[in-house]
């Protein structure tokens, strides 16, 4: 699919704890409707009913609930499921996707934070996914200690159950944090780091514009 040119753009959001991809999703919706683009917003773990169920198993209960190797197996399993249900199906008809969060997260989590092997995964992303890649991926930066605290202030009762990861150590979110950034740096065709320190409006005209200057041809 990567680069084809038959499909809709597939853009993912990705980054630590707190990084805001949630909020600047509804935004690009908003935006993307008004300039009339078809599109779909999704997210990960999730985005199907079968993925939706894997999510309340692995961002809830305890932290040691699964083994490193146990997690990265169920987020793919997920991430199968969404992308044979929802993800092809959406950009196949013409629809963008717009993802929060995609394999990237389970290189930089389960690969390095949480020490499965950033190889490791890679390959099973490939075993499982064969060459699918997002054509865009908006990775958003910012300092451990300030996305921590953000994550921690959100209000939601449903967000404040899903902290498994949030309750983990700090080493696992700086180790997650590098190896964004490093895949940044091995696919910077693919890979936009943009600072996410900065205020929400400044930080969805940054995201406007990286995409328009993706795909302009694309919006009305």
């Amino acid at each position: 699919m990567h680069g084809s040119g038959k499909n809709a753009p597939f853009i993912t959001l990705e980054g630590g704890e707190g990084s805001g991809k949630s909020t600047q999703i509804k935004l690009l919706s908003k935006w993307l409707s008004t300039e009339g683009v078809d599109h779909v917003c999704t997210r990960e773990p999730g985005g199907a009913p079968g993925a939706e169920e894997i999510r309340e198993l692995v961002l809830t209960g305890d932290v040691d609930r699964w083994t490193p190797m146990t997690e990265v197996l169920l987020y793919t399993a997920a991430r199968s499921d969404h992308v044979e249900r929802v993800i092809l199906p959406a950009v196949r008809s013409g629809q963008w996707v717009l993802c929060d969060r995609f394999f990237d997260s389970s290189i930089a989590y389960q690969g390095a934070g949480r020490g499965v092997g950033v190889d490791k995964v890679k390959d099973l992303q490939t075993l499982v996914l064969g060459d699918l890649k997002p054509d865009l991926t908006l990775i958003l930066d910012l300092p451990i200690d300030v996305g921590l605290s953000r994550a921690v202030s959100r209000e939601t009762d449903r967000e404040k159950k899903e902290d498994r990861f949030e309750r983990m150590d700090k080493s696992l979110h700086e180790q997650s944090r590098a190896v964004f950034l490093q895949i940044a740096k091995n696919e910077p065709d693919r890979c936009v780091v943009i600072d996410a320190a900065q205020s929400i409006e400044a930080l969805q005209q940054t995201l406007r514009t990286v995409i328009s200057d993706r795909y302009g041809a694309l919006l009305k």
